[in-house]
């Protein structure tokens, strides 16, 4: 189904079993921070030290979450900034979404929600405004594409009720075993740019173009792992504020990362390399760390908000 639906890029083509990785965060008060992602989202903490602890769901040995500290960062202001929009956790299946729904609704916690066609979705911001989805897919066999081969998605109302009726009433634990992050979304200043960047430099499938303001991307024939809009006006997200430090991409293998490497200096973005990374930021300063799969199995996903 990969190549069923989308715009391939003509040069480099990342392959199926991309994923992401660890997304790296800059907060204010890490302490905050661990109660928030602990007590309402359900992470373990896999290693904390001054100034710096990383997250993960229950059973896994990775960090999937990584915070830094920094005293005095200012929350993202009610407009955004141009870097994260948000992360998305995605879950294993619908029944742990309607637990997560439930331990909100139990928490008295208001949070917003959608129905993407692809997904089933509910957002929240961090203490820092920091945006986070945290979603389950609908079955890849259900997704429709339209007449000009783009993936259909959309923003519904979501059926909240459903969705907590599909836990059956057991309660939410935590991150359940086989939790991943699904995508990234990002605040950019041009599509066009971003198509270049991400599309024609970074090797991602177009899979959605024109969902009003934004393009979606993709490898491996998945609705997203890579979400770009411009519905921030911005300016770019700096050390003042918090946001986003950087998001792995994970490859299959060495060669895999320094052909993307070798497409994104081509396209004018040459990356640099250290400790088996290669780094490089778009053209708002949003950093990306291109990494080598371990051979640890992961969780593959299966298949205005999305």
């Amino acid at each position: 189904m990969a190549d069923d639906y989308g715009i391939q890029p003509q040069g480099f083509r990342l392959p199926e079993r991309t994923r992401i990785g660890t997304v790296c965060l800059q907060v204010a008060d890490l302490d905050r921070s661990l109660d928030y992602y602990g007590r309402m989202l359900g992470f373990e903490v896999r290693s904390h030290d001054s100034g710096h602890a990383a997250l993960g769901a229950q059973g896994g040995d990775h960090a999937l979450i990584e915070l830094m500290e920094r005293h005095g960062a200012q929350p993202v202001p009610r407009g955004g900034l141009l870097g994260l929009y948000h992360f998305a956790i995605l879950l294993p299946d619908r029944a742990a979404l309607g637990r997560f729904a439930s331990h909100l609704a139990t928490l008295g916690i208001h949070a917003g929600s959608a129905d993407h066609a692809v997904s089933e979705a509910i957002y929240l911001s961090d203490p820092d405004g920091l945006g986070i989805e945290v979603y389950a897919d609908r079955p890849r066999a259900a997704w429709r594409i339209d007449s000009t081969r783009q993936l259909f998605m959309t923003t519904a109302p979501l059926d909240v009720r459903g969705v907590i009726a599909a836990a059956g009433g057991a309660l939410w634990t935590g991150m359940p075993p086989g939790t991943t992050i699904g995508h990234v979304h990002l605040h950019v200043g041009d599509l066009a740019a971003a198509e270049a960047f991400y599309h024609r430099g970074l090797g991602f499938d177009k899979v959605v173009w024109s969902y009003p303001g934004a393009l979606f991307l993709s490898a491996g024939g998945y609705h997203h792992h890579l979400g770009t809009n411009t519905w921030s006006a911005g300016p770019p997200a700096d050390e003042r504020y918090a946001r986003l430090l950087s998001w792995d991409l994970v490859l299959p293998g060495r060669a895999d990362a320094e052909a993307a490497a070798r497409s994104l200096a081509a396209a004018g973005h040459a990356p640099t390399m250290a400790a088996e990374a290669w780094t490089v930021a778009d053209q708002w300063g949003t950093p990306l760390r291109i990494v080598i799969e371990d051979p640890t199995p992961h969780a593959s996903p299966e298949g205005k908000s999305l």
